[in-house]
């Protein structure tokens, strides 16, 4: 499921961009969540996940430029797509990494060519995305955001860059096979990610988080191939 956000203090066009987003996802057969948010402090305190985020610029008491700051601020991650009337605002996007933005009146063609690119972006990054199911929902990850995994009682918890610790049930073996070669499994309740890594001392792997991870004897050898195999492929 995709998650989707749209952001505009004016009703009308909000309507319409969640007419032309729900359009578009059909005919592309995709399941999504929408959400509507009327201001700029309304989605900031929102704290679920979204995928993609349609985002109007001008808004009373705060806003889009800055709520954008905000977010990107607290590692929102997702394609962010600005709606404004002010075609000189795209120069001002790329410090938020805006994906695009869209001039009002939103136009259906020029919509649909921006959520085309948009959704080829999505479907080229699947390979480096993790999806965890967590009881009726699901949640999009980037692999890049994961600093390791850890294994307690049939429980994966996933440690991001963020800070925050997912939780869910899966087997590491399983997990382990969804991931890239940037992980290794260094012992029966780790997997680590090597862009993270930031050395290794007395059997014990210190991430650029601060964590200090265990590597297991019988996997201490490996591990130095492993980690210089890493680096001459990055």
């Amino acid at each position: 499921m995709i998650r989707i956000a749209i952001c505009d203090d004016e009703k009308h066009m909000s309507d319409h961009i969640r007419s032309l987003v729900s359009d578009f996802f059909r005919k592309k057969n995709r399941e999504i969540s929408l959400r509507m948010f009327s201001g700029g402090e309304e989605l900031l305190s929102y704290t679920g996940q979204i995928d993609i985020l349609f985002l109007d610029i001008q808004m009373k008491d705060m806003d889009g430029m800055e709520t954008a700051r905000k977010l990107r601020a607290d590692q929102f991650r997702g394609f962010l797509v600005f709606i404004t009337v002010l075609k000189e605002m795209v120069f001002q996007s790329f410090e938020v990494q805006a994906y695009d933005y869209l001039v009002k009146p939103v136009d259906k063609k020029q919509f649909e060519k921006t959520m085309e690119r948009l959704y080829a972006s999505m479907q080229n990054a699947s390979e480096d995305i993790l999806l965890v199911q967590k009881g009726y929902e699901g949640r999009i990850i980037r692999e890049d955001e994961i600093v390791f995994c850890e294994i307690i009682d049939r429980k994966i918890y996933l440690n991001l860059t963020s800070g925050e610790v997912v939780d869910y049930y899966e087997r590491i073996e399983n997990l382990e096979t969804k991931l890239d070669n940037r992980f290794y499994r260094c012992h029966r309740s780790y997997l680590i990610n090597l862009k993270h890594l930031k050395g290794y001392k007395n059997g014990t792997a210190c991430m650029d988080n601060g964590k200090e991870i265990p590597v297991s004897r019988l996997r201490s050898r490996e591990f130095s191939g492993v980690v210089l195999q890493y680096m001459k492929n990055i």
